[in-house]
């Protein structure tokens, strides 16, 4: 699937599309939200879903790695410094 196409679609789609063919690779946590990462083929969806609800609140489409900062700053890689 192509970004542009996963834009288009509606919330339901979208919904369907990223929990049947979408690889959940992070999570972390907002005030408000729990944000889900998923990766589908040449990108990825970031799912804000409401801590009350547990709802799907918003969907956010990363076309590059460089906005996975958030993610990756909680790797722990300590243990791969210490072998």
């Amino acid at each position: 699937m192509k970004l542009s196409e996963f834009i288009a679609l509606s919330e339901e789609e979208k919904r369907a599309i990223v929990l049947q063919k979408g690889v959940a690779i992070a999570k972390r946590n907002l005030p408000d939200y729990m944000v889900f990462l998923f990766q589908l083929s040449c990108f990825y969806v970031e799912t804000f879903c409401c801590h009350q609800t547990k709802e799907i609140q918003e969907y956010r489409v990363l076309y590059s790695t460089k906005h996975l900062t958030p993610y990756l700053e909680t790797i722990s890689i300590d243990h791969l410094l210490n072998s």
